[in-house]
């Protein structure tokens, strides 16, 4: 039996750490692509309406299901559509944070294409820890 004392088995809690990094990392990766999906969808509304408060609505109504479906199933391997509701609920507070934070900027006299890039990261962190804490809870 001594001579297994100095194996290092890894605890059950290094493996849920090593599971949520890989969680993490699955999510900025899809998040990359929600994102580049999502604001290539802004920017061409935008330069085809010229409304920046229309082609964000359009383009979050748009990239919802899609973001619902890689972020379910690529990160949170969840493929229930009964988590939809929540999702949505949290893109709807996630919408009027970015709206009001981008009207902000926009007021500041900053471009909308630039403004909308600047507060994308503080809306991945707030919708990777809605879908987490919230949204996909208790997911694998």
């Amino acid at each position: 039996m001594s001579m297994f004392r100095h194996i290092n088995f890894p605890s059950a809690s290094a493996a849920m750490r090593q599971g949520r990094l890989a969680q993490f990392v699955r999510f900025v990766l899809v998040g990359g692509l929600n994102t580049l999906v999502g604001y290539s969808l802004f920017a061409v509304l935008f330069l085809l309406s010229g409304d920046h408060r229309l082609a964000l609505l359009i383009a979050t109504v748009l990239g919802v299901l899609f973001n619902f479906v890689t972020t379910g199933r690529l990160v949170f391997a969840n493929r229930r559509w009964s988590r939809l509701p929540l999702f949505v609920g949290l893109y709807a507070l996630t919408f009027a944070l970015n709206l009001g934070a981008l009207e902000l900027l926009v007021a500041a006299g900053v471009a909308p294409l630039l403004g909308q890039l600047l507060v994308l990261p503080a809306v991945v962190v707030l919708s990777f820890l809605g879908n987490r804490l919230v949204v996909f809870r208790g997911a694998p």
